[in-house]
Formats: C-alpha cells, sequence, structure tokens
C-alpha cells in the first residue's frame, strides 16, 4: 500500500427544499456532480420560480446557514451539502408566499343547473339512463315510505312517553342511561319527534337547550334530545342507576 487516503462519497445526495413563495417543504434527490446553474434549472419544475431568478442557500441538517450557492459554475459536490442538509430557494422575480397555492385566485368555470342538465357524458346522465338514486323513482318511493313509516312510528312512541317519567335511555353504541323525561315533541333543530331527557349522571350534551332555544331546565351536561323509540319509561329509581355498567 502506499499510504494514500481516499474518500469515497456517495454520488448523489438528498435534501430538503424550502422557497419564499411556498409554505411546504419538499424533499428531492440531486447528483452532487450537477452544476448550480443546472440545479437551478432542475429546481425550476420543483418550486416554479425561474432559474434566472434564484439565490440558493445551503442549510445545515439542523437548519443553520452553512453558505450561499452563488457560483453557478461551481459543483453541488464542491459545497458541504450532505442528506437532509436543506435548500433555500429565494426567488427575485416578485412571487409571493401562497401564489401557487391560493385557489382564491383561480378563475372558476361557473356553469347553470339548465346549461348541465342539457349536457351529456355526465355524472346525472349516466344517474338518470342507469336509473340510479334519485332519478330511481321505485326506490325513491321505496325510501319515502319507509321515512313515514319510520315517523310515525316514532311520533306513536312519543305519544306514550309523558313528562315527568322516569326513563331508560337506550342508544347503539352508548351505555344505558337512566334519567326523567323533561320534553317529548317536535324541535327547531331538526324535524320528527324528539325526547328531551335529564340524565341521573353528567353523560349528555347540552342544559336542555339546542341551538340558542330552550326546551327545559337542567345543570350542563345532563341533557340530551333522543328519539322516542329509543326511550324506555318505567320505574326507574335513581339509586339504581349504573348497576348493570358496573
Amino acid at each position: 500500500m502506499d499510504g494514500s487516503i481516499s474518500v469515497i462519497t456517495n454520488p448523489s445526495v438528498n435534501v430538503r427544499l424550502t422557497t419564499t413563495i411556498s409554505s411546504f417543504e419538499v424533499k428531492r434527490r440531486f447528483d452532487r456532480g450537477l452544476s448550480i446553474a443546472e440545479l437551478k434549472g432542475k429546481l425550476e419544475m420543483v418550486v416554479g420560480a425561474p432559474a434566472s431568478s434564484m439565490d440558493l442557500e445551503l442549510f445545515s441538517t439542523s437548519d443553520k446557514l452553512l453558505q450561499k450557492l452563488d457560483d453557478d459554475n461551481a459543483l453541488l459536490g464542491s459545497y458541504p451539502v450532505d442528506d437532509d442538509c436543506r435548500i433555500h430557494v429565494i426567488d427575485r422575480s416578485g412571487g409571493q408566499l401562497g401564489e401557487f397555492t391560493d385557489v382564491t385566485k383561480v378563475e372558476k368555470f361557473v356553469l347553470s343547473d339548465d346549461a348541465y342538465e342539457k349536457r351529456s357524458g355526465t355524472a346525472r346522465s349516466f344517474m338518470k339512463k342507469q336509473c340510479l338514486g334519485r332519478y330511481n323513482e321505485e326506490e325513491m318511493a321505496k325510501k319515502k315510505a319507509e321515512s313515514i313509516a319510520r315517523e310515525q312510528e316514532q311520533q306513536a312512541a312519543a305519544e306514550a312517553i309523558s313528562v315527568g317519567s322516569r326513563c331508560q335511555v337506550q342508544v347503539p353504541g352508548q351505555p344505558t342511561k337512566l334519567g326523567t323525561v323533561m320534553y317529548v315533541g317536535t324541535t327547531d333543530f331538526k324535524p320528527g319527534h324528539w325526547v328531551g331527557v335529564k340524565y341521573d349522571e353528567p353523560l349528555g350534551k347540552n342544559d336542555g337547550s339546542c341551538e340558542g332555544k330552550r326546551y327545559f331546565e337542567c345543570e350542563q351536561n345532563y341533557g340530551a334530545f333522543v328519539k322516542p323509540l329509543n326511550v324506555t319509561v318505567g320505574d326507574f329509581p335513581e339509586e339504581d342507576y349504573g348497576l348493570d355498567e358496573m
């Protein structure tokens, strides 16, 4: 051996890229043999700034500024660039932060409902031809009938519930809760019949009011509104609460 030392460097390097015209950070792999001028040409397609107006800054892996990449003829590998270093692109052409991500500046194509109705090859025309969704009259009629039947069932259940009754509430996916019926009837927040319940424990969602309208009085998180079919009235003493959940 002649005692000489050779340094073998990976021919390419992974770097993080940031720019003055975007808040996003991206990662790219570049050949260390690229000149800075060639690097700017590749960066033009990544960050959207013209190569002729770029200034490049090299940051360490801990985001400490190392130096400017200001010699267009120098090779990228001649700078102390390592994997996970950051190259920051400064756009001198006048581009603003968020310029390429602000969708409010994009001109929108607006089509009237009548014009859309006359077009072929649209999702609407396909659904009509295939009698899908709301264009399937038989299916829509069936769903409407089922909805009416469910509401009639809920109304009948509501009529059998009296304000002041002790009750048990069973909602799918939730533990059984005990409380007192405080309200029965329709509401402004959703159609149909609802039962307002004051729970024995703070397991509710409100204080008897919803969307600014009060239906009954109770402490915060003790009140809730449930569908009548989820309510069973009976002799449920407060001291028995939760025994079936222990």
